[in-house]
C-alpha cells in the first residue's frame, strides 16, 4: 500500500511536467520560431526528475536550468541552420541594390524619392547632412519603415 501511495503522490508532478511538454511542443509546432523548444527539454528532464521522485523545487530547478543552458548553447546554432535557406522578404532583397534618385534626397526638409526596380520608394542618405541630386545612382545600405536609406554610389 505504501508504495502505491509513493507512486500517486510521484504521479501527479510527472503529470504536470508531461502536460507542459506537449505544450511546449505544440506551441513551436505551431510557430516555428524556435521559441519553446528549449523549455520542451526542460520539461522533459524535469519529467524524468519526477519519476525518480525527486522534491518539486529539485524539478523546477534542473527545468530552469536545462531550458537556460539549451537555450544559452543550442539556439545560437539551431537558428544559423534553422534559417538558413530563409528568402529574404521584397524589402530585405533591396538592401545592396542600385536605385536612381527622381526627387532630390534632403534629410533635413525630409524630402527624396528614389525608384528601384520599377518601384517609387521615400529615399533619406545615410550621410544626413548630405544633398542628393536628382540621376544620381545610390547603394540601398538599410530599410527604415518605408523609406530606403542609402548611401550615393562612388565612381571607380
Amino acid at each position: 500500500m505504501a508504495i502505491l501511495s509513493n507512486v500517486v503522490s510521484v504521479g501527479q508532478p510527472v503529470l504536470v511536467w508531461l502536460i507542459l511538454l506537449i505544450v511546449f511542443i505544440v506551441v513551436e509546432l505551431a510557430t516555428l520560431g524556435l521559441a519553446t523548444i528549449w523549455f520542451a527539454g526542460g520539461a522533459l528532464i524535469a519529467a524524468l526528475a519526477a519519476m525518480l521522485g525527486t522534491p518539486v523545487y529539485v524539478q523546477v530547478i534542473l527545468f530552469v536550468l536545462v531550458s537556460c543552458v539549451l537555450l544559452v548553447f543550442t539556439r545560437p546554432i539551431a537558428v544559423k541552420y534553422f534559417n538558413k535557406d530563409r528568402i529574404k522578404t521584397n524589402a530585405e532583397s533591396l538592401v545592396g541594390m542600385q536605385a536612381i534618385v527622381v526627387s532630390e534626397i534632403d534629410n533635413l526638409q525630409g524630402t527624396g524619392r528614389v525608384t528601384v526596380n520599377g518601384v517609387e520608394w521615400m529615399g533619406r542618405s545615410m550621410d544626413k547632412s548630405k544633398l542628393i541630386a536628382v540621376g544620381a545612382v545610390v547603394i540601398i545600405r538599410a530599410i527604415d519603415g518605408v523609406k530606403l536609406i542609402v548611401e550615393e554610389r562612388k565612381e571607380g
